[in-house]
């Protein structure tokens, strides 16, 4: 596995050297089927060479999970480097990606939601309210669940929030310092369709 300084030296190629993020459309499993080599590249240059056989929008769909993915690689490798995280033993697990003090969590990075209707000072003041609405208005497809989940929230005052994703040396210390002051009894406790649900809010904001 690559280290997270060698992991943040590739999506900067890919901030530096791409198109801006063109999603095109929402997450699909057909598509997440098409683009599942984006798994086993690393380096930025080899991706350039795979996508080039694929059209446009598949291409642009692959960037975009390839950066995600290595980001989430990264912040995961940052979490398991704190002395009271641990790795789910299945590194596979699609609801667990780790245990702070024996308390379980999938985590996601995500940028600050368009969609979501209050500002970034009010999301602040209010994240119980946020994180009702991230769990609410999840993907669908493939990385939908109701289990705990520790949300990384990036904010660019530029506009350009998804460079952030980039930046994991900085997350990396954004989340040393939240395990090192972690309270289970600051969690957000949500009931969500007869589940119970812990859940939290790490900030980014550039």
């Amino acid at each position: 596995m690559p280290t997270i300084a060698e992991i943040e030296q590739q999506l900067c190629r890919r901030v530096a050297n791409y198109a801006p993020v063109r999603w095109g459309r929402k997450q699909a499993d057909d598509w997440d089927r098409q683009t599942r080599f984006i798994y086993h590249i690393f380096e930025w240059r080899d991706l350039r060479q795979r996508i080039g056989k694929l059209s446009p929008p598949l291409a642009h769909y692959a960037v975009h999970r390839w950066f995600n993915f290595w980001s989430a690689q990264a912040i995961e490798m940052a979490f398991c480097a704190q002395p009271a995280v641990h790795a789910h033993p299945n590194a596979h697990n699609r609801l667990i990606d780790f245990y702070i003090h024996d308390i379980p969590f999938d985590h996601k990075t995500s940028v600050f939601p368009a969609r979501y209707d209050r500002s970034l000072i009010q999301a602040r003041r209010d994240t119980h309210r946020l994180i009702r609405w991230l769990y609410d208005n999840q993907s669908q497809y493939g990385r939908y669940h109701l289990g705990n989940r520790l949300f990384i929230i990036l904010y660019a005052h530029h506009g350009a929030h998804w460079k952030l994703c980039a930046e994991v040396t900085a997350l990396a210390r954004v989340i040393e310092k939240y395990v090192a002051q972690f309270n289970p009894d600051h969690l957000t406790k949500l009931s969500i369709a007869d589940h119970k649900v812990w859940s939290d809010v790490l900030w980014y904001v550039k």
